[in-house]
């Protein structure tokens, strides 16, 4: 779930603390961040909390990928377009149109990517850099993390 200072529970939270929210280019806590919740941004203390909010989701077999990002994604790609382009990279990536990333042998097999002779990048790391290109090419303004982790893989 977003942490977003405009959501209304983040809101009544930040207000009950003496804290605003203010529409500039955005809703942003007391006008300058536009996250309601940060790990150690001491200016907007209380307003701003690192607590985080934690949610207990119980897999199914059709869950094929998480998708962990900043909001620099998020802001510009949705949850739907970012699930369709990890499932692109699993369906039409080929392993070896993968560039080498470093050398020596190692063992793997998955549909996320594929070990011969050299570490060939992951189809799930080749999707988190297009999602991340995707976001930049969408004028995110916002740092851009993004983990793309198969939840197929067996070990």
């Amino acid at each position: 779930m977003d942490h977003k200072p405009d959501r209304p529970d983040e809101r009544a939270r930040i207000e009950a603390v003496g804290g605003q929210v203010m529409f500039l280019d955005g809703p942003r806590v007391d006008g300058i961040l536009a996250m309601s919740r940060a790990i150690g941004h001491e200016i907007l203390k209380p307003e701003v909390i690192c607590e985080p909010e934690i949610m207990i989701i119980i897999r199914s077999d059709d869950d094929d990928f998480l998708i962990l990002a900043s909001d620099g994604l998020w802001d510009v790609i949705s949850n739907k377009m970012a699930c369709d382009v990890a499932m692109e990279c699993k369906k039409y990536g080929s392993p070896t149109s993968s560039r080498a990333v470093g050398s020596g042998q190692a063992e793997h097999n998955s549909d996320c990517g594929t070990l011969v002779g050299q570490q060939l990048e992951p189809r799930c790391y080749e999707a988190a850099t297009i999602l991340g290109r995707l976001a930049l090419s969408r004028q995110s303004s916002d740092n851009i993390s993004v983990v793309v982790i198969d939840l197929k893989v067996r070990v």
